[in-house]
Order: C-alpha cells, then structure tokens, then sequence
C-alpha cells in the first residue's frame, strides 16, 4: 500500500502539472486530529478547477493516480440530483487498497463552500483564490445543543414510529419492521444519547457518523444497553431488542430533560410503551390478551 506521503504527493503533483486546476485542499477524517489513524481512512480531495467538463468528459484521466480495482461515480445515479457544471466526484478504490474520494469544484463553488466545513485543510492554492481557513477541527461536527421544541420532536418521533415495528413484528414482517427500527427510531435514540453525551461534555466533541465514537463516552452499561439494541431478523429477538431500546430511550430522554428544564412527556412514552407490549401479547388472529388501559 502506498503511504500517505506517496499519495499526498501524487495528488499535488497531478495539481501542480495542470493548468485547469488551480487549488487543491483535504477534508475528512486525514484531516480530524480527533480521529483514529488506520490504513482505511480515505483521501477526501477537493480540486479547484476553471470548469468541470473537461474532467468529465475524459474517461481516462482519474488513472493516473492508480490502478483501479473498483469505484462509483456519484453523480451520476438516476436518482439522486447533482449539479455537474460546479461539481463531479469520483470514488476510488485502488488495488494497493488506497481508497480516493475526488471531486472538482468550480472556483466560484469552491469559495462558498471550502469556509463550511471545519475539518478543511488547503494544500495548495496557485492564485490565492480561497479565503484563509482556520486550523482544521471537528468543530462543526460537535453535538448541538437541542432546544425544546428538538428535543419534544425527537421523544415524538421515537414512541410514535414505535407502533410501526409493533405492527410489523405482529405482522411477522421482519424486513419492514428492521427497516422501522434501524432507519427511523434508532435514530432518535442516537440523536438522544449524543445529547447526553454533549451534556457530560460542554457540547465540545464529535460522536462520528453513526455514533461510532459514543462508545468513548457512554458508561459500559450504557453502552451494552446500546449494543443489546441490534438484532437480527428473528422475531422473538427483534421484539427483545427493541424492548431494551425503549428502556434506553426512556432512561436517556428522561436524564436529559431534567438536565435542560425540558417537559418530560412520561404519558407519552408510558402509553406508547403499553401500545407496544399489548400488540406483543396478541394473539395470531389479533385478539387483544391485555387492554391498553
């Protein structure tokens, strides 16, 4: 595998060798002091160009950073909007495992976007077209604050998205209830135990995409509560999942709340709860064994 300096290197030479590309700078994880360092971390490389079409036009020129044994052009999916004439991306996987996440920007494009992102971190600028940016951080990626009005909206969304993975359990409807589960309430579960973690922590830190770092805040109890919240498509262990996921939820929102001098809506969690269970309870032919009063 070639080492961040022969990568590093490549890429600036490539810059400095074309005339249509005028600045280069990084983002991603290369650039995140607080990140951990592995061989997976991507090159995340923004090119300042006079225009993208060119670039695009031409099949061929990506190869020159490497052999390539895989990638995706994102822009251009059917079903996903781009706007090609400011910026093109391409992915790439190299056969020495180096991974390349390219795109070009317009000048124009690049000097209203490079300032939004705190993990950017210029390489190179031959016409000191962009504005000065700070030394790169994960700054804006810190855990925000929530006000009441964010945090009553995600308790809302958690206890009411739950009567879906109630039904589609009941349902023996594992793909639609995983779906329900890992895509809509997990996610407030997550918004929620970064908001306690931003409490511990004055809102200063970053809990990565996914909360693959909440680990590194969250007590071991907390965070096995967490993990006990992943299943597989086995009913009887969605159902148990999903029963440690409420407990989680609840004790968390709760914490928070009183930390803030937020409403704790507890009927709403209490009747939801209870909606949960009576469905679990049922019969195959939907006859009620327990009543939801």
């Amino acid at each position: 595998m070639r080492t961040e300096k022969e990568m590093i290197d490549l890429i600036l030479s490539t810059a400095k060798e074309d005339d249509r590309i005028r600045a280069v700078y990084m983002n991603g994880s290369r650039t995140n002091p607080n990140a951990p360092k592995d061989i997976f971390q991507d090159y995340d490389i923004v090119y300042v160009v006079e225009e993208t079409g060119s670039f695009i036009r031409d099949k061929e020129w990506i190869r020159r950073f490497g052999d390539i044994l895989f990638m995706q052009y994102p822009d251009e999916h059917p079903d996903y909007p781009s706007d090609k004439e400011n910026s093109y991306g391409w992915l790439m996987i190299f056969t020495d495992g180096n991974r390349l996440d390219l795109t070009v920007k317009t000048i124009s494009h690049a000097k209203e976007n490079v300032l939004e992102d705190s993990l950017c971190k210029i390489l190179l600028d031959k016409d000191s077209i962009l504005p000065p940016v700070p030394e790169a951080s994960d700054e804006t990626h810190y855990i925000k604050k929530p006000s009441q009005e964010q945090y009553a909206a995600v308790c809302n969304e958690f206890w009411w998205c739950l009567n879906n993975i109630a039904k589609g359990l009941w349902r023996k409807e594992a793909t639609y209830a995983q779906d329900m589960l890992n895509f809509v309430v997990r996610k407030q579960l997550e918004k929620m135990l970064s908001w306690r973690i931003g409490e511990q922590t004055g809102y200063s830190v970053s809990v990565g995409k996914s909360g693959k770092y909440m680990n590194k805040w969250l007590s071991e109890e907390e965070w096995k509560k967490y993990l006990d919240t992943y299943c597989n498509a086995d009913i009887n262990s969605m159902w148990r999942s999903v029963e440690t996921m409420c407990r989680l939820f609840y004790d968390t929102s709760k914490w928070v709340a009183e930390q803030n001098g937020f409403p704790f809506e507890k009927q709403e969690a209490d009747n939801s709860f209870k909606y949960f269970n009576a469905v679990k309870e049922m019969d195959e032919k939907g006859k009620q064994t327990i009543e939801y009063t």
